[in-house]
């Protein structure tokens, strides 16, 4: 892909597993354990990598989702989801034995726990599926690094596809050779906050991104209701959320990436992919789980709340 071109058709790989998500709002008070706590609501919502490919769907992209499902009721609650969506499903496989993934959000307004299953399996290579699928952008939910993930980033390179990597919870620092160099075969890397400490061992956010802009072209912090600050080729930008009634954070992050790549497959600035990642997490934040995740008009509307 050439960056600042909007190539009708830019399809997106996004590989990364599946999970359905026990969203438990309002609790009454903090969780211990030998303590109960009581929920005001509950809902159970299709997550992990499928808010990615929904998202980006619902806002009128080509998706191909590389996934593992099983015949557990877990499974099939995503597969029929996805097709809800009319998401591509050639990236799809089918395994005739349960793989349950699983994540109990236990969200508090502002914030929230989480406790996470995922039975293992085997995937496709990675570089066979950038080989595969061609895309002119690749999203990876995670911090992935080490040979395998150097292959496939080369693959990408070969093919002309931009690479999107999250961080979440997955071990790994700057300091890391392997890390590094991962790094430096991404187009964009974006941590949240807490995470960009982490990998980069630094006191603040400033000093992530100082540190993160020296092995990445485009960083992007994201900071909860603050907003989220960027840099690129040297130029930093920030961008404050709007404020929004809280219902559930859950899926805000994957969501903010949605309305990032977006806009970037259509060659927008950094300022508008971050002004769209910012609207898409905040959007998403006001129902349970990734349900309220914007399509094409609703993104539209939403920056124009964010320019008033």
């Amino acid at each position: 892909m050439t960056h600042g071109q909007d190539v009708a058709g830019d399809r997106v790989l996004v590989a990364g597993a599946y999970s359905v998500d026990l969203v438990y709002r309002g609790l009454t008070g903090p969780v211990a354990y030998g303590k109960e706590v009581w929920a005001e609501g509950f809902s159970m919502v299709p997550g992990g990598a499928f808010t990615l490919a929904m998202g980006l769907r619902r806002l009128g992209r080509e998706v191909v989702w590389a996934a593992d499902f099983g015949n557990d009721p877990f499974s099939l609650e995503v597969l029929a989801a996805a097709r809800d969506e009319g998401l591509d499903e050639r990236g799809f496989r089918r395994h005739a034995r349960p793989l349950p993934n699983v994540t109990t959000a236990l969200s508090r307004p502002g914030d929230r726990a989480m406790v996470s299953y995922e039975e293992p399996v085997v995937a496709p290579p990675l570089a066979q599926l950038i080989e595969t699928y061609r895309p002119a952008l690749v999203m990876l939910p995670f911090l992935q690094y080490g040979p395998a993930v150097s292959k496939a980033l080369d693959a990408a390179a070969r093919v002309g596809a931009e690479v999107f990597m999250d961080c979440q919870d997955y071990p790994g620092s700057v300091d890391v050779p392997e890390v590094a160099k991962a790094l430096g075969q991404v187009a964009v890397f974006a941590p949240n906050a807490a995470e960009a400490l982490r990998v980069t061992g630094t006191g603040s956010v400033d000093e992530a991104l100082e540190v993160l802009a020296g092995l990445v072209r485009t960083v992007v912090i994201k900071q909860d209701s603050r907003g989220a600050v960027a840099a690129e080729d040297g130029v930093r930008i920030t961008q404050p959320s709007l404020p929004v009634d809280v219902v559930d954070t859950t899926g805000a992050g994957d969501c903010f990436n949605v309305g990032f790549v977006h806009r970037r497959l259509a060659g927008g600035t950094l300022g508008e992919c971050l002004a769209a990642g910012v609207v898409c997490g905040a959007a998403s934040v006001t129902a349970a789980g990734s349900g309220a995740a914007l399509d094409a008009a609703g993104l539209e509307r939403w920056l124009a709340r964010l320019s008033t």
